[in-house]
């Protein structure tokens, strides 16, 4: 589950709204252990997805560095080469 969070900082352009959301209910689905919860923990899975998400945003825009912003595209092709390695047939 959790290899979905990506990392959202010192990108260009930078993380959306909903790239945040998503890294956050990866987040509390794997701490809940539900990747889908019951109708009973949706109300309290919502609002710990919704809170973290306002926590993660604030975070993001509230850390600084001096390295020049990553490509989204060439860090996608970088991930692409690992897996195509990791997983080539032997």
């Amino acid at each position: 589950m959790c290899r979905n969070i990506h990392t959202l900082f010192n990108f260009e352009p930078p993380a959306t709204e909903d790239e945040v959301h998503d890294a956050a209910e990866q987040y509390v689905r794997k701490i809940s252990g539900f990747s889908k919860p019951s109708q009973a923990n949706t109300e309290a899975f919502a609002r710990a997805v919704d809170e973290i998400a306002v926590a993660s945003a604030r975070l993001l825009d509230s850390l600084v560095t001096s390295a020049a912003p990553k490509d989204r595209e060439v860090e996608a092709a970088r991930a692409r080469a690992r897996a195509e390695k990791r997983f080539a047939a032997a």
